[in-house]
């Protein structure tokens, strides 16, 4: 079983926490105390959230480039606030790293077993999405996929199909090998049907449609949206990228679904308070079932565990997989269900 207390104090040890940075922020530091893969820190001007970035100064200038955009062209302020270093920077370089600085957000994480957190939260996406309309950004083409879902699916494919070529060379499987192998079939096939609905969709068309592309967040997890006074604020927008609305639908519906193993009730809360403060269209619903359609976490385990992406031991893997198989039928029940419930 992976250790996640070792895992995150392992990620936090890396962290240089000294005086010199926090004067590069022209704060004083009253208390420091680990929150997830940051630290929060109390400062002479409040509640401070300090975090080391893992990637690129350009990533991290689309990420500022786009909250700055929906805070300055359409005023919608519920997003994560980022302070300025004393020469002006929003990030300081220590020691070769990457840290940037962001104001507390007061609140609570929301609860998608909560349908009055997964309200709030569906209707502040469709605000956020409103805001982000219109924001675009060329220099780094990667953080633009509009348009290039339905090659993602087919990459996706044709690794699950190398992984399956790879482990039927081996000349004994373990216990993950023999679940993979029984079961890499089956999904292939789901793949194909999600590929196939997506084709038959309209998905080229709306991605041609200004009004469909947005900032999605991509990362839509509980922790990530915080409920204050009745309202939803979004954090940590590190993988944030361009396209179309209904791909954060897709990534909030997956993780609300399997909080009550894949009942409907949670997605009709989800597309009904998201239409109260956005617009979906037949074209897009049609899209979104595509999307949704597809295993991506069939597709994420054994690309994670024959990549070693992930630090986790054997038995981890294991036991995930297993749980992927047991619901597989209340997810195969719930696509129709969607299908059928929201007339696509």
């Amino acid at each position: 079983m992976l250790d996640l207390k070792s895992y995150r104090e392992k990620e936090l040890a890396s962290y240089d926490l000294d005086v010199e940075l926090f004067n590069e922020f022209n704060f004083s530091v009253y208390n420091v105390m680990p929150l997830r893969k940051a630290f929060l820190i109390s400062t002479d001007k409040g509640e401070k959230i300090l975090k080391k970035i893992d990637y690129t100064i350009e990533e991290f200038k689309f990420v500022l480039a786009a909250v700055n955009y929906i805070k300055n062209e359409n005023e919608f302020n519920r997003i994560i606030d980022f302070n300025k270093t004393q020469s002006g920077e929003y990030y300081c370089i220590k020691n070769g790293d990457l840290y940037c600085v962001m104001d507390m957000i007061e609140g609570k994480e929301c609860e998608f077993s909560n349908p009055v957190d997964l309200s709030i939260s569906s209707f502040g996406l469709g605000q956020l999405h409103s805001a982000s309309e219109g924001f675009r950004y060329s220099k780094i083409a990667s953080k633009n996929i509009c348009g290039k879902m339905i090659k993602g699916f087919k990459r996706k494919k044709e690794e699950v199909n190398f992984l399956k070529k790879m482990v039927n060379l081996y000349e004994s499987l373990n216990e993950f090998d023999e679940i993979f192998i029984k079961n890499v079939d089956y999904y292939l096939e789901q793949i194909d049907k999600s590929i196939d609905i997506m084709n038959k969709s309209q998905y080229y068309k709306l991605c041609s449609e200004e009004d469909k592309i947005v900032l999605c967040h991509h990362d839509l997890a509980h922790h990530n949206i915080i409920i204050k006074d009745e309202e939803a604020y979004f954090i940590d927008f590190d993988y944030a990228i361009i396209d179309l609305k209904v791909h954060d639908l897709s990534n909030i519906i997956s993780k609300a679904a399997k909080v009550f193993n894949y009942s409907i009730d949670n997605s009709k809360i989800i597309i009904s308070n998201y239409c109260k403060s956005n617009t979906l269209s037949k074209n897009e619903m049609e899209v979104l079932f595509g999307m949704l359609s597809f295993p991506e976490d069939f597709y994420e385990i054994v690309k994670s565990y024959y990549t070693k992406r992930k630090d986790w031991s054997n038995e981890e893997f294991i036991n995930k997989m297993k749980r992927k198989m047991a619901n597989e039928e209340n997810r195969v029940e719930f696509l129709k269900n969607f299908k059928e419930d929201l007339k696509i």
